[in-house]
């Protein structure tokens, strides 16, 4: 009996992974001789097995990171959902009325070029020293690149649908709300994606400069104290808070827009068809009993 199809590709995306779990073994490996031998100080760079350590006592022994991990969650989340709404909003308007657009634009440019981090001291000025200012740099920090990508999104012209829509009677709305903003989904989320980590990067600057909860900060206290392995190990914390933000979006990005993914496509086909049937059974049952 041949083995399931699901299990054939989960054996293949295991095989594919073994160089690279091979070759990360070997430099992990490598690292930690380099250590144990002197010819890197531990004092620079800590030992993998030190660093491995420190993740079990941050996470597990202690749970000191727990807090910390979950507020630089919410500000980076926070900031990014800020962000996202006035620049989605700032785009429709100006992929509905040029004039807008020419006004909204170079203002955006002036806020992408200006560098966060000389932001940050201004933006704790306004919001104090806590969530808010976090929020607000994040929410500054993911905007530019959110804004682009729906404007462009949705002033990329597709005149042969457009022509199709309008010749079905369609209204300007309808054509907006149906065409366009679908059409622009794939780019939209490209944005979201690039700016929800970028989100992330503004609540961690926010907290180096100013704060007493976050990653951020329990990162700087470790530094300071020349704990080099607590340090790096809160640094790989923030990795994960990045990586969870970004395949959250992915999986948003696949279930949303499943028309470019032939599997999607496929199993949302099949859903609506069963959805149709069940529909065209009760209409049948409730017509005879008439």
């Amino acid at each position: 009996m041949s083995a399931p199809f699901g299990q054939l590709q989960w054996l293949r995306a295991c095989y594919r992974a073994l160089p690279h779990l091979g070759l990360f073994a070997l430099l992990i490996a490598a690292w930690e001789v380099l250590v144990r031998t002197g010819v890197i100080a531990s004092i620079m760079v800590p030992r993998p097995s030190s660093i491995g350590a420190s993740i079990v006592e941050l996470y597990f022994v202690k749970g000191t990171i727990w807090r910390h991990f979950f507020i630089t969650l919410g500000e980076a989340v926070g900031g990014f959902l800020i962000g996202a709404a006035i620049a989605v909003a700032l785009a429709i308007g100006s992929s509905l009325w040029e004039p807008f657009r020419r006004y909204v634009s170079p203002y955006a440019v002036v806020l992408n070029v200006t560098p966060g981090i000389a932001l940050t001291p201004i933006i704790i000025a306004w919001f104090g020293f806590g969530m808010g200012s976090k929020m607000a740099l994040a929410a500054i920090i993911s905007f530019f690149p959110i804004f682009v990508n729906t404007l462009t999104g949705l002033t990329q012209p597709d005149t042969e649908r457009e022509e199709l829509f309008r010749s079905l009677g369609s209204s300007e709305r309808q054509v907006f709300w149906m065409l366009r903003v679908p059409s622009a989904l794939p780019l939209m989320f490209a944005g979201f994606k690039i700016g929800l980590t970028t989100a992330l990067i503004g609540a961690v600057v926010a907290e180096f400069a100013q704060a007493t909860e976050g990653v951020g900060v329990l990162m700087s206290r470790f530094s300071f104290q020349l704990n080099m392995g607590a340090s790096i190990a809160t640094l790989l914390s923030m990795t994960l808070i990045g990586l969870i933000l970004f395949y959250s979006m992915e999986f948003l990005d696949d279930r949303t827009v499943f028309w470019r993914r032939e599997e999607r496509r496929a199993a949302a086909s099949r859903n609506r068809a069963r959805a149709w049937k069940r529909y065209a059974k009760l209409n049948s049952k409730s017509g005879s009993s008439i």
